[in-house]
């Protein structure tokens, strides 16, 4: 143990907070003493930019198993990351393509559980472009139980209406249905509530939201919203009114920590994915308070999780490494070869046994290679299942 790490605890716990790994964390500390960081803000200043290699987990018999991160039954992956595939023609091309030769290979690799991003494949594929149906279902159920996997949720249909109409109310039912057959556990979407910045429109949503948790709830399937970055920005809740006689500064709450509160947790669900709450971090550390100055507020992602303990089942594990060029903070990488720190992570928020990660790479299709969104696919299951958890 370093010197550093035996006696400056207040430090050891700032690196903790803010879930960044040990080696960026002591590379900060030291510009920070040269006078080159000017708050410690993780991703806003150029010394977290250093692509650092993540540290080898520890894999030797005993010792890795008892300590690690993510058990095998937990180890998932959504299919939007090898959507290539599951769309690629299988009569032009002897790679694995449609859903069931992907489920084959998924498993191949050593996964457990898939999210699904819809129910569409190629035409020529076995059981035809559309298994939105029960009867696609079905047949969707059958290649999962031939290959051990099981589904865990689904980026589908949420109505945007409000009231909710009765043909949506019919469209989502019918989806809830269509989850019940494939065993999940959890439904949902890939977007936010709401778009907006205003307290007035997370309202109706949790109205919205609460409503269609009911409808889930009594299916015996959890609803989720998965969130990218512009859902942890700062509510504007007060201050000056706008032309429109909106409000246009922030008491600091963010606008998912509103949701949060104000949706019923016995049947609103989220899934974090923890590459966007870390853009998050990066771009949304200060406000403008309601009396027109302007503070400042770490997003720590870790710390949501653990304060809403058990509405976060579902994470996206999606991995980055630093660009303070792009506006975001990371570019997207394959899952665990970037910088962010899921060793403390998912050691912080704990839970092993009910968390459900699910790898994630967006661009992991290429034109180029064919074959790249499944080879990412291997790269980011051999890295979620070497997570091992740290010694206290």
């Amino acid at each position: 143990m370093s010197t550093f790490d035996s006696h400056d605890h207040s430090a050891e716990s700032l690196r903790q907070r803010l879930g960044i790994n040990r080696r960026n964390f002591l590379s900060t500390c030291t510009a920070a003493a040269a006078g080159a960081i000017a708050a410690p803000v993780f991703g806003a200043s150029p010394a977290f930019a250093q692509s650092q290699a993540r540290p080898e987990s520890g894999t030797g018999h005993g010792q890795g198993r008892r300590n690690v991160l993510v058990p095998a039954r937990k180890r998932g992956i959504i299919i939007y990351t090898v959507r290539d595939a599951t769309g690629r023609d299988p009569l032009s091309t002897d790679l694995p393509s449609g859903f069931r030769e992907v489920f084959k290979e998924l498993a191949r690799y050593g996964y457990k559980q898939v999210e699904f991003a819809g129910y569409g494949q190629h035409a020529n594929a076995p059981g035809g472009a559309s298994l939105e149906s029960v009867e696609g279902a079905k047949l969707l159920r059958s290649w999962l139980d031939e290959y051990g996997l099981s589904a865990q949720g689904n980026h589908g249909f949420i109505p945007g209406s409000w009231p909710l109409s009765q043909p949506d109310t019919d469209t989502f039912k019918k989806h809830l249905e269509i989850a019940g057959i494939l065993g999940m556990d959890h439904m949902g979407t890939g977007g936010d509530p709401t778009n907006s910045a205003y307290k007035a429109d997370w309202d109706v949503a949790a109205d919205k939201w609460n409503a269609l948790g009911e409808i889930a709830h009594r299916a015996g399937i959890k609803l989720y919203t998965h969130n990218h970055d512009g859902a942890y920005d700062f509510l504007l809740d007060g201050g000056p009114l706008d032309a429109q006689g909106r409000p246009t500064r922030s008491s600091g709450i963010r606008k998912l920590e509103y949701f949060l509160k104000v949706s019923d947790p016995r049947t609103v669900w989220l899934e974090m994915d923890v590459f966007w709450a870390h853009v998050a971090q990066y771009k949304f550390h200060t406000y403008t308070a309601h009396d027109g100055s302007t503070r400042e507020k770490v997003f720590d992602p870790a710390a949501l999780v653990r304060a809403h303990n058990k509405r976060y089942p579902l994470f996206h594990a999606k991995d980055g490494t630093r660009n303070d060029t792009n506006g975001m903070g990371y570019d997207m990488v394959p899952f665990g070869t970037g910088v962010i720190d899921y060793t403390t992570f998912l050691s912080r928020v704990g839970e092993q046994n009910y968390r459900n990660p699910m790898v994630e790479q967006d661009n992991a299709p290429s034109g180029t290679d064919p074959g790249q969104s499944l080879k990412h696919a291997k790269i980011g299951y051999d890295h979620l299942a070497a997570l091992r958890g740290k010694k206290c």
